[in-house]
């Protein structure tokens, strides 16, 4: 199943997890949007350091930032309507999580390399 997934806080550095997500992503034939403080490439992709408003049917937003930067993108997250937000190990954020579960948005503190590796995401 094709997931289309926002990936916020994409860094075109090879070593960081959220470089490590969007090629596993695209591995698993998802369709990914990066976005980042950045520019840069992950593979073909660019990474956007705009907020695109043309993305729609949004499944997951997986989040790489933690939460004091969040919170420039409380109102754009929203705004998409993702079905879930995946907050990984160092983004936590209570805050942005009740608001989206107030927006009927799914949240989990879960990590999206462990998600794809055991097949659950």
């Amino acid at each position: 199943m094709n997931r289309k997934t926002v990936v916020i806080g994409a860094s075109p550095n090879p070593a960081r997890y959220s470089n490590l997500a969007v090629k596993r992503l695209l591995a698993h034939n998802h369709t990914v949007i990066p976005i980042g403080r950045r520019k840069g490439t992950i593979q073909h992709l660019e990474i956007l350091t705009e907020k695109p408003d043309e993305i729609s049917d949004v499944d997951t937003v997986t989040l790489y930032l933690n939460a004091l930067n969040q919170k420039e993108y409380y109102d754009y997250i929203l705004s998409l309507h993702p079905k879930r937000i995946i907050f990984n190990p160092g983004s936590e954020n209570e805050e942005l999580s009740a608001l989206a579960l107030r927006n009927n948005i799914q949240t989990m503190n879960a990590c999206t390399l462990v998600l794809l590796s055991t097949n659950q995401y």
